[in-house]
């Protein structure tokens, strides 16, 4: 069923924190976003006495509109904005404790390191005649976790489909899906969004629809009918920031003016991946010399080394994300290293897997297992912030299944525990601190 909810009524904030005094509904009617203004988002380590660890969940609240006929992923909206869940240290269930009620689809989300501000991308929003997503912050309760709208402005694009903060947090990177275009928006003392301080929009050469690398007898095509910025992020030090065009089959670097938050071609401005593969979502490793892209139509991991002095990717090898034998159609959507740098993990949509791979000495890809994500569609997954459990969402089947890591072989282990949400598309955890 679709969300109830209109579109541009956009937020009814209901929450009632386990452990803290019931708050009440607060209606917002957010003004167009052009009148507002008047760092994978990091999961935060746990304090020395650990309080509650929560989850937020952003997800799809109402129906894309308004796409090319060739969009593929057309999830209903059974979302009801941002779900917030407190989660279970020992055991990894999840359970809900409120929910921030938006009809934009918060698709991605993201927090600042000290974990006082939330940001969403709101993929469904229409603003600017239109023409563009938004984007929102929030203020985070430090003892309830509770989030207060703070502002909303547009996202430079439509369909913003990622964002991510800048290691000086002084600036939050957006992909603008829909659009082909990618964002800076300023961050404010207080945690506001100002207006984009550097829009580029994306162009070239659409790649072909059947992907080079793809399985056989494979009918994936998703993106190869215009430009589609997926994702951005700063590369480690944030001297340069990075985003891939899934239509365009290339991974840009940027260097990054941190004072004026502008955005300037490096030498040279990208790397190519092979014709129509579809680059959708990349993770460096944590020692910042090797990049691992995930590509969504030829279900394929590519390794590169990353030059941090020059901004410059050279491609190493190629791997399937699937296993031996597989044919048909696959989507890959997440990627992941785990934080000891040991494993990679990489999601498949259709064959509905993590599939699971040793990091060798010099970077490499070994495959070690592939684990049914109890679901389908895995959009994507996130470590809490100890690293034993992985939370799946599961966009089609309205779940997030949490599984427990093996640190020692990089397997998982389904626990049993699935939290019921419609659409998941993204988790960030929050460390709350322990009570005085």
């Amino acid at each position: 069923m679709s969300n109830p909810l209109p579109r541009r009524s956009f937020l009814a904030t209901s929450l009632s924190l386990a452990g803290a005094a019931s708050l009440s509904a607060v209606d917002c009617d957010v003004a167009p976003a052009a009148a507002a203004p008047t760092d994978a988002a990091p999961a935060l380590a746990a304090p020395a006495a650990a309080g509650k660890l929560l989850a937020y969940v952003g997800t799809f609240s109402s129906p894309l509109s308004d796409v090319l006929p060739t969009q593929v992923d057309l999830p209903p909206g059974n979302g009801r904005g941002i779900h917030i869940f407190e989660v279970n240290r020992q055991t990894g269930a999840w359970s809900p404790v409120g929910e921030v009620r938006m009809g934009t689809s918060p698709s991605c989300l993201a927090v600042n390191a000290d974990g006082t501000r939330l940001y969403s991308a709101n993929e469904t929003d229409r603003v600017v005649d239109g023409k563009q997503g938004s984007v929102s912050a929030f203020a985070i309760n430090r003892q309830t976790g509770a989030l207060e709208l703070l502002n909303t402005v547009p996202s430079g694009g439509a369909g913003p489909t990622y964002v991510s903060l800048h290691p000086a947090g002084k600036h939050l990177l957006v992909a603008n899906y829909f659009g082909g275009s990618i964002a800076v928006l300023p961050i404010t003392t207080d945690g506001r969004l100002a207006p984009a301080s550097d829009v580029r929009d994306d162009a070239g050469a659409i790649g072909p629809t059947k992907a080079k690398n793809a399985p056989p007898g494979s009918f994936a095509f998703s993106g190869h009918d215009r430009t589609h910025a997926h994702q951005i992020a700063a590369a480690p030090g944030g001297r340069f920031v990075l985003h891939v065009d899934l239509g365009l089959d290339k991974i840009y670097v940027w260097k990054f003016d941190a004072a004026t938050g502008k955005l300037t071609p490096n030498t040279p401005d990208s790397v190519s991946l092979p014709p129509g593969d579809g680059p959708r979502h990349f993770h460096f490793h944590p020692n910042g010399k090797w990049l691992y892209s995930i590509q969504e139509e030829g279900s394929t991991i590519a390794l590169f080394d990353w030059n941090s002095e020059a901004g410059t990717l050279t491609h190493r090898k190629t791997l399937s994300s699937l296993p031996p034998g597989y044919a048909g159609s696959n989507f890959c959507s997440e990627i992941l290293t785990s934080e000891d740098g040991k494993f990679v993990y990489a999601g498949n949509r259709l064959h509905d897997s993590i599939g699971i791979f040793a990091i060798g000495p010099q970077g490499e890809l070994t495959p070690v297992a592939d684990e049914w994500t109890r679901g389908n569609y895995p959009r994507s997954f996130t470590f809490d912030p100890s690293g034993q459990f992985l939370a799946c969402c599961n966009q089609r089947a309205d779940h997030v299944a949490i599984f427990r890591v093996n640190r020692d072989t990089g397997t998982l282990q389904f626990t049993g525990h699935y939290a019921p949400v419609g659409n998941p598309s993204h988790i960030v955890y929050l460390e709350l601190p322990a009570a005085s």
